[in-house]
Parts: C-alpha cells; structure tokens; sequence
C-alpha cells in the first residue's frame, strides 16, 4: 500500500464516529427494568456479543436479560428499551464525522465495520442518512461474525475491493486493532479522550495528508 494513498479507510462505529454511551439513556433503561446499577451493567454486557454477532435479536437479546431477573417484559417496555439503547450511542464524535465527511466528498473510499445487533443498525441507519455514503459497510449482525473474529476484517475487505494491505482501519479497542493488523490490515486504535494522539499517530505513519482533505 502506498501509505499516503490507501485503497480505503474502514471506521469502527461505537466510541471512533459516536461518542461514549449517554448515561441518561442508560439510566432509563435501568429504570424500564428495575434493576441497580451492578445488575445491570453485569446484564448487558453478559450478552452483548451475541446480540452483536447476531447469535440473538434485539427481542431476545431484552427478553434474555429480563428472564434472569423473573421480569415480565411487555411489547411498551421493549420498545423504550430498544430506542434507549439507540438514542445511547446517538451522539456523534463530531471530530471523525466531519473527517470522514470530507474524505468521501474528496473520492476516498470509506468503510464501516461495526459490531452491532439488528435493531441498533436499524436505529442507527434511519437516524443518520450519511451512514449510507460508505462504500461499504459491514454489521455485524447480518454475517453472524464479529470482531475481532478475522473472517469479518476479509468481508470486509472483500466489500471494499481492497487487499487487506490496502486497508487503513481504525477502531477503539485494542484487540480488534490486533486482529485487523493479523489479517494484514493497516490500523490505528482511536482514544475518544486524545483526538490529538490520533492526529500525531496519522502523521508518523505517514497519513498526514488525509487529514486535511
């Protein structure tokens, strides 16, 4: 790969182009539930993956956590769950957006590679039109894969037309840095907190340019 010219930029989603979960969204789920602070962090994270890798829905996913509890979930509380926990990842690193704005207005390929269950992606989708401008976008849901499992980087990779060597990605969590650098993808791990970092990691790798398109 020429290293100031990739074949594209595939962006993670969650905590790279949105920024970190809104708390008041999280406390109206807790409080749909009923349940304290400990239960349910432990709760929806337990299952995560799996409503993410497409293993369970949306339906199942709330109504698995709810059944550990003896909780009677009715058709209201599962939608306001539901919308919770899409308005919760709803609120746009404005920073990467407007980058990754520019970079497709200036003809750079773009991808999305996003762990992510079947009613978020529905959510996600029909609250931000630009989310249909990348090239191509990998959900995790619909390949029942997900990171850093290395057969979703190859899809992805397959969808952008692109040699993973071709590929810069770029993804807030270590092992799924790891794993697009094992399939042989270019990768830069993002910290919410240090946009500046990030700047300086483009610029030592030899990427500079892409920033200021």
């Amino acid at each position: 790969m020429d290293s100031n010219h990739p074949c594209a930029i595939l962006f993670d989603f969650g905590q790279v182009l949105s920024l970190t979960p809104d708390l008041e969204q999280w406390e109206r789920m807790k409080r749909v539930l009923g349940l304290d602070e400990i239960d349910f962090q432990e709760s929806y994270w337990q299952y995560r993956h799996a409503y993410d890798r497409g293993d369970l829905n949306a339906v199942s996913y709330w109504h698995r956590i709810a059944e550990d509890y003896k909780i009677t979930l009715g058709d209201t509380a599962l939608q306001d769950l539901i919308d919770a926990d899409v308005r919760m990842w709803s609120r746009l690193n404005q920073p990467m957006v407007q980058w990754l704005h520019r970079l497709q207005q200036t003809g750079v390929r773009t991808g999305l590679l996003s762990n992510i269950g079947d009613a978020m992606a529905h959510g996600l989708r029909a609250k931000f039109a630009w989310m249909g401008a990348f090239a191509h976008a990998i959900y995790s849901f619909e390949h029942n894969l997900a990171k850093p499992e290395h057969a979703i980087y190859r899809k992805a990779a397959e969808g952008l037309g692109c040699s993973p060597a071709g590929i810069l990605f770029i993804d807030d969590k270590a092992e799924n840095i790891e794993a697009a650098r094992a399939v042989g993808m270019k990768a830069i791990q993002y910290d919410l907190n240090n946009h500046t970092a990030f700047e300086g990691q483009m610029e030592a790798e030899g990427l500079g340019d892409l920033l200021r398109r």
